[in-house]
């Protein structure tokens, strides 16, 4: 008897497996005075811009929100 060997496999081109991730998008950046919506605090607008993390002032309250901004877009 012979032994039993691992056969080759095959790729296929269409296979979901065989894709490359795409690459993270972009982090937004933002800028003083831009005017913003949160999910959570609602409008805002940008007080304060710092390298990982932005400042904004939602009325009542100030919150420090850091990157990637998830719940947050620009107006």
């Amino acid at each position: 008897m012979k032994p039993a060997r691992a056969a080759s496999r095959r790729t296929l081109p269409g296979s979901p497996f065989n894709r490359t991730e795409a690459p993270p998008p972009p982090v937004e950046q933002y800028a003083l005075h831009d005017r913003v919506t949160h999910d959570k605090y609602g409008l805002g607008m940008v007080i304060g811009v710092e390298e990982a993390a932005v400042v904004v002032d939602f009325g009542p309250q100030q919150v420090r929100i850091a990157a990637p901004y998830a719940k947050m877009t620009r107006l």
